[in-house]
């Protein structure tokens, strides 16, 4: 048996992970410890599973079976035998490491490299896992905290100067003298590079300060610098915390996106979301993290650009589509608001999609695919090729199927770029 099924889904118990925000989604009760990310696709590393009326089987290894009917002969062709994108829900209850990811060139030869000087894979030393590049996009489910790309060297100079903290006087300097790349450069280099005690010393001022201004009336960045007192909790001491003042804070209300491109600073601080990215593990840290930090390659990757961190709001198309636009072709991400009594709406065929829907009760059936047994987990009574997804339940398509949508509630759709 073929065709559209329902997802069972791996939860990733990273430390950082909220202890409630995955439970309230998926309506099961907390265990206590951090349920970071909810993984929906087919990586290797924890696939999801589906049923054909054979028992529970992976989805990579459904999708290694017969790669062209999964995905689709274009997609194939395009990345391969392989889901090219991995869709999360991901539930920040502290701060992520303060990363970049290499470009597509960077990877294949970091990961050649790295291979021909025989680092294992689990290393933990290794800079590449894979030949693949990392984009990523994250859209707020709850109001969503982050830090992405480089500020103005101005605007960082005068938020670290406001701090009053001598130690920090040349990175100041720096920030105001010298050109927007070479600035943002000499100053990660010297706080990456700086004599780890002292630099702690001068994290836990800097700390200090950063949570008196943010309980000063009128004070500018004070948002900012709440999120730097606060991520300081969870990471007294570390360097990560000035190279952060160093970056756009950004604050996204539910339903807004931010899009991150190879060589774009970035880290999440709290909330909750969903996140689509390449099929990768390539991630090169630079703070907020007990993890290596390859200084040289950090900043070989690095692109030191400032600019507007770039918040998405979706593009609604005549068809009800709201699109989160993105300048890859790995993945596609979009959204369905959906309402009582409203005409229904078909999603195309001819690429692989994973449907999730966050709230209320959607409904899917298949206009063109195989005849499929009753899916009954929701509904004793559902008629064959019809599923129905409550909040926090997502649905595998292949590519051979057009997918109609009724009922009331939000349903996000991953795809790739047609």
């Amino acid at each position: 048996m073929t065709g559209m099924n329902r997802l069972t889904n791996t939860i990733r118990p990273y430390a950082w992970g909220s202890t409630t925000a995955i439970p309230e989604l998926l309506g099961t009760p907390p265990t206590g410890e951090p349920q970071a990310e909810l993984w929906m696709g087919a990586h290797p590393g924890a696939p999801s599973r589906i049923d054909r009326g054979q028992g529970p089987i992976p989805l990579d290894t459904v999708i290694d079976a017969d790669p062209t009917a999964e995905l689709g002969e274009a997609t194939v062709k395009r990345f391969g035998p392989h889901l090219p994108f991995l869709f999360k829900v991901l539930a920040a209850g502290a701060p992520l490491s303060l990363q970049v990811h290499p470009d597509l060139d960077q990877a294949a030869a970091g990961y050649a490299d790295e291979e021909a000087r025989g680092i294992p894979l689990d290393a933990p030393n290794r800079n590449y896992k894979d030949a693949n590049h990392k984009p990523e996009m994250i859209v707020a489910l709850s109001p969503f905290v982050g830090l992405c790309g480089f500020r103005r060297p101005t605007e960082a100079a005068d938020l670290i100067d406001a701090l009053g903290i001598p130690t920090l006087a040349p990175y100041v300097d720096i920030l105001r003298a010298h050109p927007e790349d070479r600035a943002l450069r000499e100053v990660l280099a010297a706080v990456l590079g700086a004599e780890p005690d002292a630099m702690a010393e001068t994290v836990r001022a800097a700390t200090e300060a950063a949570a008196r201004l943010a309980a000063t009336p009128g004070t500018p960045h004070a948002t900012a610098y709440a999120a730097y007192a606060s991520a300081a909790q969870s990471f007294p001491g570390d360097r990560g915390i000035i190279a952060a003042m160093l970056l756009n804070h950004v604050l996204l209300q539910p339903g807004e996106a931010l899009y991150l491109g190879a060589g774009v600073p970035h880290a999440y601080l709290s909330g909750l979301g969903v996140e689509i990215m390449a099929n990768s593990d390539n991630v090169l840290r630079c703070g907020l993290t007990p993890k290596h930090i390859d200084v040289p390659e950090l900043l070989r990757i690095v692109r030191f650009e400032a600019g507007d961190p770039g918040v998405l709001r979706p593009e609604a198309a005549p068809d009800g589509e709201e699109l989160y636009p993105a300048p890859i072709d790995e993945f596609r991400l979009s959204r369905h608001l959906l309402a009582p009594g409203a005409d229904p709406r078909t999603l195309p065929s001819g690429t692989p999609q994973i449907l999730l829907c966050t709230s209320g009760e959607v409904r899917l059936r298949t206009l063109d695919g195989p005849e499929l047994e009753p899916d009954t987990t929701s509904s004793p009574s559902a008629p064959a090729g019809t599923l129905t997804l409550v909040q926090g339940e997502s649905a595998y398509v292949p590519a051979g199927e057009r997918i109609e949508l009724t009922g009331q509630g939000t349903l996000f759709r991953a795809t790739v770029t047609a």
